[in-house]
């Protein structure tokens, strides 16, 4: 029978999991989280005293067909054009929200880059290489995972790509 691991155990979830048996360095920071929040990226930058500069949002996006994820900072949106150009393709489309939680294993406004059902292409905007450390979702509303750029983009064989617009 094979051991749980410590994040197992205390409930963690599928993205610090995947942190933890990577051995990548991470802080966990979770919050009391507002389902009436209009922003859950902005309410955790807030929540957390992070510039909301080096949190980001994880949204999946539909390019040519192929779902992708894209890693923006909470306090802009993702440019779509922008977002297909960098993996190669025409035209790009916010995916359909029931197709992104299906297919990440995570609900809106809980999807992490890490750990997903299904591995997809992911791109991170290029903004996050002058940090030392980001904040992104750890796999649930409230909490949120800070690593470093670096780390996120060999975890999930990201392109660092100018895909945010402020």
């Amino acid at each position: 029978m094979a051991k749980k691991s410590k994040k197992q155990q205390s409930g963690g979830t599928p993205a610090t999991v995947a942190l933890t048996a990577a051995g990548t360095p991470y802080t966990l920071h979770a919050y009391a989280h507002d389902p009436a929040s209009p922003s859950y990226g902005e309410e955790a930058a807030e929540a957390l005293g992070v510039s909301p500069d080096r949190v980001f949002k994880t949204l999946v996006a539909d390019v040519d067909g192929e779902l992708t994820v894209a890693v923006v900072p909470v306090a802009g949106s993702l440019d779509l054009k922008a977002l297909a150009a960098a993996v190669g393709g025409k035209r790009a489309s916010m995916a359909d929200p029931a197709a992104a939680e299906r297919t990440t294993g995570y609900v809106r406004g809980g999807i992490s880059p890490l750990g997903q059902r299904k591995r997809l292409r992911t791109v991170v905007d290029a903004s996050a290489e002058a940090h030392a450390t980001i904040c992104v979702s750890a796999g649930r509303r409230g909490l949120e995972v800070e690593l470093s750029p670096a780390d996120l983009a060999a975890l999930t064989s990201a392109v660092m790509a100018p895909i945010g617009r402020s």
